[in-house]
């Protein structure tokens, strides 16, 4: 194998873990080569989007950018993770090029077609090194054929940095192309209903450990959170037959319109979009098969294919859970920050957002984003920025 074949295969080749509770455990990691970029975006003025009522449009761009640059990946396997306002995509040396134009297409037409604005860089890792912040994927499976990218080390945090502070002295921002060429959204999908909480509230929370150990800390909250819900976390994740609505139209799908027709008055295509609509709309209410649409298989792939749970050097989750339990959960985070043992940030709604990506029906292979409503895991990160503040005049 040529050594660029070699850097190429690392994420696919990476052995994936189960245990999401050893999700902080080096041992499931492997230092991302120096010669991969990261490339992330930003949602520009999301706190003011979100103030209008527009998170879900927010969301819709963060998929966007992750959905154009998985697309141009062809068959190389590329580590990701959205993060509700943005996301961050690992691509490899041959596909830096066209991951790059695919995020500056985007940037190009993402508020024609959202609404909304979107910033993005692209950091070569053997930078972040060079600054001390390494960067490690791990790979969690979720399903059969379905993984989903952790990454640990203060390298994500450190680009997030530098895309929103003075990135283009450091000659990392991506500008946006000056012609409209829009990029492949092929697969993103927005057709479920809002989710709403069967328990309570959805609360979201962004914890990061400040312990030597993180994999110990992440270990002990997993399990006293567990305590708290009295079952495992996994049965209160937002996807659940409980909460999984569809009807039609769905609201939502204005939305995956508008990234499917690339800018193009499309009739034929937009009725084909309803058209499908429609017969998913009767797989679920009846229970039917159309195609390679089954209504019962898909939504038991759904459940476990969502990332409601997840590590990026921090761990962030949105769980339904009851008021009590939201107090309970809080009062032990805050017992830990005070503790010095964590970091935190909390938000709470009455339902949580979910956006789709499609990449085989046939081999039920998809992943769901999960946010909170209203501002999500935006709201959870000025929390915790907060709270760090505070911290840091102790």
């Amino acid at each position: 194998m040529t050594p660029q074949r070699a850097t190429q295969d690392f994420y696919a080749d990476l052995p994936a873990f189960d245990d999401f509770r050893e999700v902080a455990d080096l041992g499931h990691y492997a230092a991302l080569p120096d010669d991969w970029t990261l490339i992330v975006s930003d949602v520009v003025g999301s706190t003011k989007a979100i103030e209008r009522g527009e998170y879900k449009n927010v969301n819709m761009v963060g998929a966007a950018f992750l959905t154009a640059v998985i697309n141009v990946s062809g068959d190389v396997s590329v580590p990701f993770v959205f993060g509700g306002d943005g996301g961050l995509v690992a691509v490899p040396p041959g596909l830096v090029s066209r991951a790059c134009a695919e995020a500056r297409k985007l940037q190009a037409v993402s508020f024609k077609l959202f609404g909304l604005s979107l910033r993005a860089a692209a950091i070569p890792v053997s930078a972040l090194r060079s600054s001390g912040a390494d960067v490690l994927v791990g790979k969690y499976r979720l399903s059969e054929g379905n993984e989903l990218a952790m990454f640990a080390g203060h390298g994500p945090a450190r680009a997030d940095e530098w895309l929103k502070a003075d990135e283009t002295s450091k000659g990392y921002a991506l500008a946006p192309y000056e012609d409209e060429d829009y990029p492949d959204l092929e697969g993103l999908s927005c057709r479920w209903e809002p989710l709403k909480a069967r328990n309570g509230i959805m609360l979201t929370t962004i914890l990061l450990p400040l312990t030597p150990d993180a994999a110990d800390e992440i270990h002990t909250i997993s399990d006293r959170i567990s305590d708290i819900l009295g079952d495992q976390i996994a049965n209160f994740a937002p996807a659940h037959d409980a909460t999984l609505r569809f009807r039609f139209p769905p609201s939502g799908l204005p939305l995956e319109i508008a990234a499917d027709l690339r800018g193009a008055k499309n009739t034929r295509r937009i009725v084909w979009i309803y058209l499908t609509a429609v017969f998913q709309y009767l797989c679920e209410r009846f229970g039917l098969k159309i195609g390679d649409y089954n209504g019962a298989t898909y939504r038991a792939v759904l459940k476990s294919n969502t990332d409601y749970r997840k590590y990026d050097g921090a761990l962030r989750m949105v769980l339904d859970v009851s008021h009590a339990q939201a107090a309970s959960i809080e009062g032990f985070l805050e017992q830990e920050y005070q503790a010095g043992n964590v970091i935190y940030g909390t938000w709470k709604a009455d339902q949580a957002m979910m956006t789709c990506l499609m990449f085989s029906l046939s081999e039920s292979k998809h992943v769901h984003f999960i946010d909170g409503a209203d501002g999500g895991y935006a709201m959870a990160a000025r929390d915790l920025k907060q709270r760090m503040r505070g911290a840091d005049k102790v």
